[in-house]
């Protein structure tokens, strides 16, 4: 497999939100509805409020992540690999990236949501030490929903 290359990319550009598109068609296939009804603006993810980056097979945006701020905190938002690249380490890599960001930036801690029918993503985070924590966010007391943090 080539490189993958992960970098800065702008929330709004069209090949991001077609794999947020792809992130929410699957989000739906496994919750139903929309997939994720959270407020998100593209402004979250600009600096001072936040960062987004895509990883890059070639010219081809494989993978994407963000973080916004989350009062003192920072929350990932939009954690998506495409499926031909799952099971060689972008998403860890996108992690790391997006942890990184976070931190340069002041940041102490990253939050998370995700749901019991991720376990690809649960395994992800508690593998990265992430441990779960009170819920929080849009869908704060809802069934299924598993919330998780790490200090950076």
């Amino acid at each position: 497999m080539s490189e993958i290359d992960i970098r800065p990319a702008r929330f709004t550009a069209p090949e991001v939100q077609l794999l947020v598109a792809d992130a929410l068609g699957d989000l739906s296939q496994r919750y139903g509805g929309t997939g994720d009804d959270t407020p998100i603006a593209a402004e979250d993810f600009e600096a001072p409020s936040g960062a987004f980056f895509g990883a890059y097979l070639g010219d081809a945006l494989v993978g994407c992540a963000g973080w916004r701020a989350h009062g003192e905190d920072a929350e990932l938002k939009r954690m998506y690999t495409s499926p031909s690249v799952r099971g060689r380490g972008v998403a860890r890599r996108l992690l790391a990236a997006v942890e990184d960001s976070a931190r340069a930036d002041g940041r102490k801690r990253m939050i998370l949501e995700t749901g019991d029918r991720q376990p690809e993503a649960i395994a992800l985070y508690t593998s990265a030490g992430y441990e779960r924590i009170e819920d929080f966010g849009y869908y704060k007391g809802q069934a299924g929903v598993l919330s998780y943090a790490r200090t950076l």
